[in-house]
């Protein structure tokens, strides 16, 4: 375990859960950190979108300051980031790449690109689309950390040159995330903002099972869903569920579905932190396939893969409550035991000793 640290992030957001993945993926990690005795300060670009659905505003495990822009980022904060150990700049970040040489040039520790969207990063990167990241910054990073793994790391070194790319995987917060009692309200339940690539598989293994099972009780929790969608009358609607809600709706489930972007099921080893949250709720999942998976959660034992709405529906109308639960149980023992976020900060500590040459300790306890 490396001496404490002090960690400045410059990320999308870790106030505001709507409408994106990063907070949840922050507020893990940070207070995984927190925990591990490392002082972490949370630079985030002032957003109206987000000031207006902020359910996090003063995270209790690291310091929070909204900035208007990179000259304000600049003259404020100039000190901060020169004398922090470890700095890190998120994907999605407004004005990414000035921010990117920004760091790069004021920074004294460690630097880290953190990319909680590495499959559409490397889509726009072909495309010449250089939104919050380019080919002639990421060189100048010690850390590429990718939210994808296997041979996706390869590639960002060999065709962009990052020193070391190495995953980091989302996490979840066992102390938000554990089984509860209480009435079981759905049969299938998803959670997701809508997203056009997403649509046809939650189609698939959700909206034509409750078709086809008129009994049964479906919810399909996010935002931003067209409004000409057809809804079949047994699939509830949620718009936005805050993450104090989320352990709550998993638990009210009897099998929870996971549906998995485009891009990210082209690159592979891209588990997204739905699947960690449901799982350490106990709550037996459903997934698409995609190459890695396995290597995340054992199939069939420690979930359900499948791209067949029959293979759905005799899931929800055959397996017994016992089988059920022992998928559930399986599932939330691997993730406490490798993907909480005081594993993830661990893993953190491990990429940092090695950008400083210091030898790599096991990890314990967590």
């Amino acid at each position: 375990m490396l001496r404490p640290m002090t960690v400045v992030v410059l990320g999308l957001t870790v106030t505001s859960s709507w409408g994106n993945g990063h907070a949840t993926t922050y507020r893990a990690l940070l207070k995984g950190m927190a925990a591990r005795g490392h002082s972490i300060h949370f630079l985030e670009c002032d957003k109206p979108w987000y000031a207006a659905h902020r359910d996090l505003p003063r995270p209790g495990y690291c310091d929070v300051t909204l900035y208007d822009g990179l000259d304000e980022l600049a003259e404020r904060h100039a000190a901060l980031v020169r004398d922090a150990d470890l700095v890190i700049l998120g994907s999605y970040v407004p004005d990414g790449v000035e921010v990117a040489r920004w760091v790069q040039a004021t920074a004294e520790g460690v630097t880290a690109f953190y990319d909680i969207d590495t499959p559409v990063t490397l889509a726009k990167l072909e495309r010449g689309d250089h939104e919050y990241v380019s080919p002639e910054v990421i060189p100048g990073f010690d850390l590429y950390l990718s939210f994808t793994g296997g041979p996706t790391l390869e590639r960002l070194e060999g065709a962009y040159g990052a020193r070391r790319a190495r995953v980091l995987y989302c996490s979840v917060d066992p102390e938000g995330y554990y089984p509860e009692l209480g009435p079981v309200r759905w049969d299938l339940g998803y959670l997701g903002t809508y997203s056009p690539d997403r649509q046809p598989t939650l189609d698939r293994l959700l909206i034509q099972p409750a078709r086809a099972w008129a009994r049964g009780g479906f919810i399909v929790a996010g935002p931003q869903y067209p409004a000409d969608i057809d809804w079949p009358s047994n699939v509830e609607r949620v718009e936005h569920l805050p993450p104090s809600e989320h352990r709550r709706f998993y638990n009210a489930q009897r099998f929870t579905l996971n549906v998995t972007r485009a891009d990210m099921i082209a690159a592979g080893w891209s588990p997204s932190v739905r699947l960690f949250e449901a799982a350490a709720c106990g709550v037996p999942i459903i997934s698409d396939p995609w190459d890695g998976l396995g290597t995340v959660f054992e199939p069939e034992r420690e979930i359900l893969i499948t791209n067949d709405p029959e293979s759905v529906q005799r899931w929800l109308r055959d397996t017994t409550a016992g089988h059920a639960r022992a998928i559930g149980r399986a599932a939330r023992k691997r993730v406490m035991a490798s993907h909480t976020g005081w594993r993830r900060a661990a893993e953190l500590e491990s990429y940092v000793a090695e950008v400083r040459g210091m030898p790599v300790l096991a990890v314990s306890g967590g």
